[in-house]
């Protein structure tokens, strides 16, 4: 994978998207529990958490073929800052009604604001 200087500061925040939201989503569908302070005890539960897999899993499939297809470069970009930014407020909502969370979402809510608002940039300058 070859990027002239334009192409990778247009790319590079779908491929850090991709880089954190697959292992996520697996803990996510798998083992929440061994990252994030969350105990699952019902099958409905435990069916969310793989539903949410599975839309990080296909949100990161489209990102993926925004870096390698040109066709879908501007589709991955605008789904990743609605993605990112979504989830970013989101959280800064359950910060005033529920309370801070621990922190692996106090990053992640920082990471997710960052890289919505980076791919508003790269949509704004290089399309």
């Amino acid at each position: 994978m070859q990027f002239n200087k334009q192409e990778f500061i247009a790319k590079i925040h779908l491929l850090i998207s991709v880089s954190i939201v697959v292992p996520v989503s697996i803990f996510y569908g798998f083992q929440p529990e061994s990252q994030f302070d969350i105990h699952l005890n019902t099958v409905d539960e435990h069916n969310f958490f793989k539903a949410i897999m599975g839309l990080y899993l296909g949100f990161s499939a489209l990102w993926i073929l925004g870096v390698f297809k040109s066709e879908y470069l501007k589709i991955a970009l605008v789904s990743n800052c609605i993605f990112m930014l979504g989830l970013g407020f989101g959280r800064v909502i359950s910060y005033f009604l529920d309370g801070i969370p621990t922190f692996g979402y106090q990053f992640g809510t920082i990471a997710e604001l960052f890289l919505g608002c980076y791919g508003l940039w790269v949509l704004r300058n290089y399309n």
